[in-house]
């Protein structure tokens, strides 16, 4: 067309000030600091909404999917990843069948955990008899100084059957710092395979080797800033080491791969692996490699295990569902989706189909294999992108300016803050700062565990480590560990609540009472309202409640709290919903519980057991 016209030309585009002056009226007051300014965890602030004046400073904003920086992806023309599954190798012949069978059903990258023992030119040609590894991404798993004898019998094996090696695509974890992180043992004398490793995949050009195990800082309870700051100086040391090995910078920045954790926090994992590639290739360039697809970086999703619950594990879909999407969305390589019944059993063969299907209904139905970078341009993700960035880099230095990666783990310092981050969110959780649904907040009030108990224990530091190891302990394990005693003892706490005087402050009280105590395995029960504290205190009685819960308004609680307590007169225990202002009076006449939003929760339900004897 000679002429272009731009729509909506007649209406003048408000100002950022009119923006903010039309926000303060509607507040009516309220601080807009405290009401709509998000305080992440990861040391920055996120605005309620964004302009394209807040990127005009942003450079990367104006590269191409494709391209250098690789911040909007490796792909140009679609968004396609591996749907991958991980098999626990016990029986070679029982894993090859199974790895058949999932290929028939959406997965088209396998990874195979094998143990050192069972690596041999025999067992490797029954576990991928049948498969065409020209057409699935393959990925291996063994003991660290196995990893040089696999590579020799794969390249063998493929030779052997005459398939395309320069097509195959696949990787072999090898990543001794993960198991100083993960067992406290000191595993660095094996990183000198790091040069036999790459040699012996010479042939296979598409073999990943050295792996950046990020994962396990996510299953750890690290911030994002901490995955994605550690996760660039872990692969920075490694690409040190195999450059200082001799291998060239090049053939060193391809053989990398990084298997990343993604957690519940949806536009902040998009903007984190964003970030993570325009940082990365950053990294790389420095090396003066022979061309700028070295400096890609290339991701395996995983979703997280450290929001994973116990009770309500169906939750476990949701989260992991919005995980898969952050990483699908911000163009990773493959993902592997973690079963939801994984906190508490072996994965069954349900849940393991419900983990591929997660994937592949955002392919089949969502399509979001087919458009490149879908975050790329919003306002919002570019910031956050941006924001992320500067956070991890900052980490990024720090740890390089005391040593390097390697160095910082030797001394503990990598677990050590990993493992502060991860009891700083236990103790949110207990405080209800940090909700996990269905665990800290709106629990399954009628739910049991039916035999269920945590499946793996925590992977914690013992006397017998070297070094302090990882604490793996899920967030939801200290409530899941008093819901379990709670149904152990001879009788299940029947909390009752008594609702009297102003009908919404009773109702609201009630609510927030049954969702605080159901966390502790608790009955709770309900009521619409009572007359008199009497006849609320008798009702409490005939259901045989154990736990009195008075629900009213912080004037009413002048009137009615003494007077209930006095009359249920030590038959059951007394506790008020709220922080009244006569809280000292109540406190004087021998009232000492008392539950609202400041309470810590985890601390007041272990009080409670211990008093009602559990």
């Amino acid at each position: 067309m000679a002429n272009k016209e731009k729509l909506f030309s007649e209406f003048q585009a408000p100002t950022t000030q009119e923006w903010l002056d039309k926000i303060e009226v509607d507040l009516k007051g309220a601080d807009f600091q405290k009401r709509l300014v998000w305080r992440t965890n990861e040391g920055f602030n996120v605005q309620p909404f964004y302009r394209r004046e807040d990127l005009k400073d942003l450079k990367a904003v104006d590269s191409l999917p494709g391209e250098f920086p690789f911040v909007r992806g490796n792909k140009k023309d679609n968004n396609l990843w591996y749907v991958r599954q991980d098999i626990i190798v016990e029986d070679a012949k029982a894993a090859n069948a199974k790895a058949l069978d999932i290929l028939n059903k959406g997965v088209d990258s396998l990874g195979f955990k094998i143990e050192g023992k069972d690596v041999s030119k025999e067992f490797i040609a029954t576990l991928l008899n049948d498969i065409m590894p020209q057409y699935v991404e393959l990925n291996f798993t063994t003991c660290q100084r196995h990893c040089v004898e696999l590579a020799d019998i794969l390249v063998a094996y493929f030779k052997e059957k005459d398939y395309p090696l320069a097509d195959l695509k696949g990787s072999i974890n090898f990543d001794p710092i993960s198991k100083i992180l993960q067992k406290g043992k000191d595993t660095s004398a094996v990183i000198a395979q790091v040069k036999p490793l790459i040699e012996a995949l010479k042939e296979l050009p598409g073999y990943k080797c050295i792996n950046v195990n990020s994962v396990a800082l996510n299953n750890a309870g690290a911030y994002i800033y901490q995955e994605l700051g550690y996760a660039l100086a872990w692969g920075a040391e490694y690409l040190n080491i195999a450059t200082e090995a001799g291998i060239d910078a090049t053939e060193a920045a391809k053989r990398i791969k990084f298997n990343m954790g993604v957690s519940e926090n949806y536009f902040m994992e998009i903007a984190k692996f964003r970030a993570a590639r325009l940082l990365w290739a950053q990294i790389v360039k420095q090396y003066e490699p022979k061309c700028d697809c070295a400096c890609q970086m290339h991701v395996c999703a995983i979703t997280s295990e450290y929001n994973q619950t116990l009770f309500d594990s169906y939750v476990n879909l949701l989260r992991s569902q919005t995980e898969t999407m952050s990483a699908a969305l911000a163009n990773v390589d493959s993902i592997i989706v973690t079963p939801f019944d994984k906190p508490y059993e072996q994965p069954t063969d349900f849940a393991e189909r419900i983990a591929r299907n997660q994937q592949l209904l955002l392919k089949e139905e969502a399509h979001f294999d087919k458009l490149v970078d879908v975050a790329g341009g919003s306002y919002t993700i570019e910031h956050l992108t941006d924001a992320i960035a500067q956070e991890g880099w900052k980490l990024f230095l720090a740890v390089e300016e005391a040593g390097g990666f390697l160095a910082e783990a030797l001394k503990g310092n990598i677990t050590n803050a990993v493992n502060e981050s991860n009891t700083k969110r236990h103790a949110d959780a207990a405080k209800r700062k940090e909700f996990l649904l269905g665990t800290n907040q709106f629990p399954n009030f009628t739910e049991t565990s039916e035999g269920k108990t945590p499946y793996s224990a925590c992977c914690c530091a013992t006397s017998e480590t070297e070094l302090p190891a990882l604490n793996t302990a899920r967030l939801a394990s200290e409530f899941e560990t008093l819901r379990l005693a709670t149904e152990k003892a001879k009788k299940q706490p029947i909390a009752f609540m008594l609702t009297i005087g102003n009908l919404a402050m009773r109702q609201a009280r009630a609510q927030f009472s049954c969702n605080f105590l159901a966390a502790a395995g608790y009955k709770v029960m309900d009521n619409l309202g009572f007359k008199t504290v009497e006849e609320g205190v008798d009702a409490a009685l005939a259901a045989n409640a154990d736990i009195v819960v008075i629900c009213s308004s912080d004037d009413e609680y002048a009137e009615y709290a003494i007077p209930a307590f006095q009359y249920l007169n030590g038959r059951a225990m007394f506790v008020v919903a709220g922080a009244p202002a006569c809280s000292e009076d109540l406190k004087a006449a021998g009232i000492e519980n008392f539950i609202n939003v400041k309470s810590n929760q985890l601390g007041t339900l272990k009080e409670y057991n211990a008093k009602l004897g559990i």
